[in-house]
């Protein structure tokens, strides 16, 4: 039995063997040299407003050796979603075919164009056809609709109850998602455009839901809370807003019965669903002719709390000039007034802090500590100065006032002057006490030398010389220090560079604690910071479409263009889109890093 299952076993070997070079040869055989190809294709001619379509590169007989770069088109979104490839044998001949899947998305209506794209393969350019794709503005259901209560879902938007509002002024406005009562479930709600002409859109917030009864039919409304500030004047639009989500509706044999029993059984077919808003406009003005002296750009509601300290100093010692400003408004806007020119005063530059008390970032405190330092011991107060706002609600400026704070500033270096101690003359009365008078040595006693003089010592002379360069390290530190005081850009060039630096520390430790909410808000915030010092224009008014508008007019590299595009709408995205996981954030951390360390290029 055993010499039977050796001899099989061998002699299947051979079968095997000869079998595998049988097929080996077929495949050589089969083999025909054929040049490779190119095309590309879209899923879709047509879309609209917030829905994506696919973009395919296929390649068939050989493919680029690393991933196809696409350029840079005004108005559209392309990422890469990743390769596929399908291998064939038919009739004796082979095939590979390797496919690029990109992802389409528009951030305006309109008729776009692909160029033809030339891609080298194996030392071979290809070349494609041009492809055309027309994006939609999208229509929000009619009045009439919605009132009769045959939309299952739809969306509108409220903008604040104002004719006209400021350039610079923070408003709310809110998006409300109504859910008719036969909705069974939903989720996975993702904005997918949120067109904001004229405004920086701030942190969306969702508020508590309720119900509300429409014509005879009873919606679930989700309001969201959307901050924006107004960045510039004229007619602003707001919307179309887009959104998609899965919603859980009943069967189509499941209409009767009892609504608990479907529900908790969750009987019901899911559908996907595209809402879209209406596009709302509002009017923004500049702010009125001469504004007051202390008159910085916050815009808002405000008062200020002054203290100082300490109070009784000497001439040059430090004095901390704290300032707290509460209100609503747009807070990074507010500065203080100029101090350099306070006579009998040396300033420096001030630094701030902002806390926020709503999640919005709409109200606050930011406080300020001013370095002054007094000069001369003829000073004796710290001068009054005063900080003006605009008040939109009044329509004028308010100013807050704060008066002289009494000083004491002693002469440098005074000090009291010390008694000399003498002997007082002796008198006949009193004569002198001789005790402490040492009698006169009369042997000198045995000399011994004492080594080389102090003065030509090596020690010593390498001591003066401490003096000499600390004086040069003064001389040096104050020259840079002035430098900075004089250069705002520059100081501020560092700040962000050192906040950026934080910042990716706190990217890495939100990506393993899997923070995704703090991940993102830190992430958009860091890309403000570093767009708007490059830029040299407010970090608020950075939006995602600075990137396309200015960095575009600059010769920025596409890749760094298409790079900060997309962390831009990943922070977009993540407000609504489900949480990611620690290993997605943390290469969303490592695409942040790499575009960082290109954007200090970028000189506006």
């Amino acid at each position: 039995m055993n010499l039977n299952m050796r001899g099989w076993t061998s002699g299947w070997r051979r079968w095997h063997a000869a079998g595998c070079a049988l097929v080996a040869g077929i495949l050589l055989a089969g083999q025909t040299a054929s040049a490779a190809t190119f095309t590309t294709s879209l899923d879709r001619e047509a879309m609209e407003l917030g829905e994506s379509a696919t973009l395919d590169l296929t390649f068939e007989g050989g493919g680029p050796s690393g991933t196809p770069t696409l350029p840079n088109i005004p108005g559209l979104n392309i990422s890469y979603v990743g390769p596929s490839s399908q291998f064939s044998f038919v009739n004796g001949q082979t095939s590979s075919t390797v496919t690029h899947h990109f992802t389409v998305t528009a951030s305006r209506p309109g008729v776009y164009t692909i160029p033809g794209l030339s891609i080298d393969v194996d030392g071979t350019t290809l070349s494609s056809q041009p492809l055309k794709l027309t994006v939609a503005q999208p229509q929000a259901p009619s009045a009439a609709s919605i009132n009769s209560g045959s939309q299952v879902a739809f969306a509108k938007v409220i903008l604040p109850n104002k004719d006209h509002l400021y350039v610079g002024e923070v408003t709310s406005a809110e998006l409300e998602i109504w859910l008719r009562d036969d909705v069974q479930n939903f989720g996975n709600l993702q904005l997918t455009a949120l067109p904001a002409d004229g405004f920086n859109v701030g942190k969306l917030t969702e508020r508590p839901r309720h119900r509300t009864q429409l014509g005879n039919r009873v919606y679930t409304v989700i309001p969201v809370s959307i901050a924006l500030t107004t960045i510039k004047t004229g007619t602003l639009t707001f919307g179309p807003l887009t959104a998609q989500m899965v919603i859980v509706l009943p069967g189509a044999n499941n209409q009767g019965g009892d609504p608990f029993f479907r529900q908790f059984f969750n009987q019901g077919e899911q559908k996907q669903i595209t809402l879209t808003t209406d596009t709302y406009s509002i009017t923004a003005l500049h702010l009125p002719g001469n504004p007051p002296a202390g008159f910085t750009g916050a815009v808002g509601h405000f008062s200020m709390q002054v203290s100082e300290g300490p109070t009784n100093v000497s001439a040059g010692d430090p004095i901390t000039l704290h300032v707290r400003l509460e209100g609503r408004g747009a807070l990074d806007a507010v500065s203080l007034p100029d101090f350099s020119n306070w006579n009998g005063f040396k300033t420096y530059p001030a630094t701030a802090k902002t806390e926020y008390t709503d999640p919005q970032g709409l109200e606050g405190a930011k406080t300020f500590e001013q370095i002054i330092a007094p000069q001369n011991p003829d000073v004796r107060e710290i001068p009054a100065f005063a900080l003006s706002y605009f008040d939109p609600d009044l329509n004028q400026y308010q100013t807050l006032a704060q008066p002289a704070l009494a000083i004491t500033v002693h002469p440098s270096g005074a000090a009291a002057v010390p008694s000399i101690a003498a002997t007082k003359p002796a008198t006949s009365e009193a004569p002198a006490a001789q005790s402490d008078i040492l009698p006169v040595k009369q042997e000198l006693g045995a000399l011994r030398p004492t080594g080389a003089p102090l003065l030509v010592q090596p020690f010593f002379l390498a001591l003066q010389g401490v003096p000499v360069l600390a004086l040069v390290a003064a001389f040096i530190w104050r020259r840079r220090a002035d430098s900075l005081a004089n250069n705002p850009r520059l100081r501020r060039q560092r700040a962000v560079a050192q906040l950026v630096q934080t910042g990716l520390g706190d990217l890495r430790k939100f990506a393993s604690e899997n923070n995704s909410e703090q991940f993102f808000a830190t992430l958009f915030r860091l890309l403000q910071e570093q767009l708007g010092e490059r830029l040299d224009c407010p970090a608020s008014a950075i939006t995602e479409s600075v990137v396309d508008e200015r960095l575009g007019a600059l010769s920025v590299p596409a890749d760094i263009i298409n790079g900060l595009r997309e962390l831009f709408q990943l922070c977009n995205q993540a407000r609504y889109a489900p949480v990611r996981d620690a290993q997605e954030l943390a290469a969303v951390a490592a695409k942040f890093e790499n575009v960082s360390r290109a954007l200090p290029a970028i000189k506006a």
